[in-house]
């Protein structure tokens, strides 16, 4: 009870440091600090480069929403799949052929949906069967059109609010809010691991995800940081495969010592590339790479905010984050360059900030931008990446993307030729 009581009041004082940061939206980020805590390895200088190398700025957006058949505006989980986008609501799963650039199926409870919320969609490569997490009423597999459900009556899972899935070879994984379960669709045996058999000080699983390059599942846990499964070390039983990843400082309400682990301990998100994870939380949000922990703040860095609902690395120099106040992406890692995407709330139109450092480098105004600032979910596919949002899904088309920084690129001539345009015209 101690512990939720802690917990409660850090997420208290979360929301009071975000109201206070959006009292200075304009405001100039702080150069970051870059200092480590006690034992930790110093953390190295950005790279440098000169103004005009410039990130991938996505200037080229596409909106979705009821009005173009979308069941619900509210956006929880996207999910690209080839040419089709599985696109989860709250009152309904959609399907987005890409091709047409529109929705051609809606599924809702009158269809065999086995509940209206879903919260997480995942597909597995090797069947082509859709799994859904459903809120408040277990999971959903969509397959040869016929639905088939499980949660706690029928089934191992370990509870039927799900938040999130991930596909782990033959397994798949529900992240839920009192542990995760695993469920291998070969054996159709279930494991469920809790604090009882699993590093959780607090069982709120929100997020699991699953990286192939290193054979492991990564869980992030609201209130007990991430956690690191070794798929190979279950499978050969070589000992205990849970690894823990928590702020060692002891701190719940400051990040006491700078770069010397995890960020916070109550985690929204996990996403691992390569031998790279990323991590959101309601506090900021970090990077690590076996050796190395590196924190990103908004009021350092040019984010959005801190209080970050999920995260989606596309690379282990380049990573989205969908925060409550826009989408942040830390679009080069070696150099500290972050793009922040916004949109006006009093228009459809909005802009991306391009910083370098915290300092701001440039601002590219755009007709048509994220769909709303509040960003609850993103998927990246291929050059574009989607966004769901509590209003509508945004569609971020990568023409001409390139990872890293380029001098003078495309998208800014185009750009400044597309704002000349518009001022002649107004002329």
């Amino acid at each position: 009870m101690h512990r939720r009581i802690i917990l409660s009041t850090a997420l208290t004082l979360a929301g009071l440091i975000t109201i206070a940061f959006a009292a200075e939206p304009d405001a100039a980020p702080k150069s970051p600090i870059p200092s480590a805590g006690p034992g930790a390895p110093p953390t190295a200088p950005p790279m440098a480069v000169t103004p005009d190398q410039l990130p991938y700025v996505y200037t080229k957006w596409k909106h979705f929403t009821v009005e173009d058949g979308l069941p619900n505006d509210h956006i929880f989980a996207v999910k690209a799949d080839g040419n089709r986008v599985w696109v989860g609501t709250d009152d309904g799963l959609a399907l987005i052929d890409k091709k047409t650039e529109k929705v051609v199926r809606v599924w809702k409870e009158k269809d065999g949906l086995p509940w209206r919320v879903v919260t997480g969609i995942e597909v597995d490569p090797k069947t082509g069967d859709v799994w859904l997490g459903l809120f408040g009423r277990g999971l959903a597999r969509l397959s040869g059109g016929r639905f088939d459900h499980f949660h706690q009556l029928n089934s191992g899972l370990v509870n039927d609010v799900v938040y999130a899935i991930a596909i782990e070879n033959d397994n798949v994984w529900a992240a839920t809010t009192a542990g995760s379960s695993r469920y291998n669709t070969k054996t159709k045996e279930w494991a469920v691991f809790t604090e009882k058999n699993a590093p959780m000080e607090e069982i709120w699983n929100y997020n699991v995800a699953y990286n192939p390059a290193t054979d492991k599942v990564m869980v992030a846990v609201w209130g007990s940081g991430v956690l690191e499964f070794d798929c190979k070390k279950d499978r050969e039983q070589q000992g205990d495969p849970w690894k823990l990843y928590i702020d060692p400082d002891g701190e719940m309400e400051i990040d006491l010592f700078r770069d010397d682990g995890i960020i916070h301990v109550i985690t929204t998100g996990v996403s691992p590339v390569a031998d790279v994870f990323w991590v959101s939380s309601y506090f900021g949000c970090c990077r690590y790479d076996g050796r190395n922990w590196r924190g990103f703040y908004a009021h350092e860095t040019g984010l959005p905010s801190d209080f970050t609902n999920n995260v989606r690395a596309r690379s282990a120099n380049e990573c989205w984050f969908a925060h409550d106040k826009g989408v942040g992406v830390v679009a080069d890692f070696p150099t500290e360059t972050v793009v922040a995407y916004t949109r006006d709330p009093q228009t459809v139109g909005g802009k991306a900030q391009i910083y370098r450092s915290g300092k701001l480098l440039k601002t590219v105004e755009m007709p048509l931008a994220v769909p709303q600032n509040f960003a609850i979910y993103i998927d990246h596919d291929g050059n574009d990446t989607w966004v769901a949002t509590g209003k509508g899904l945004g569609w971020a088309i990568g023409d001409g993307y390139y990872a890293g920084l380029k001098s003078n690129p495309a998208w800014l001539a185009d750009t400044e030729q597309a704002g000349a345009a518009t001022e002649v015209s107004r002329q």
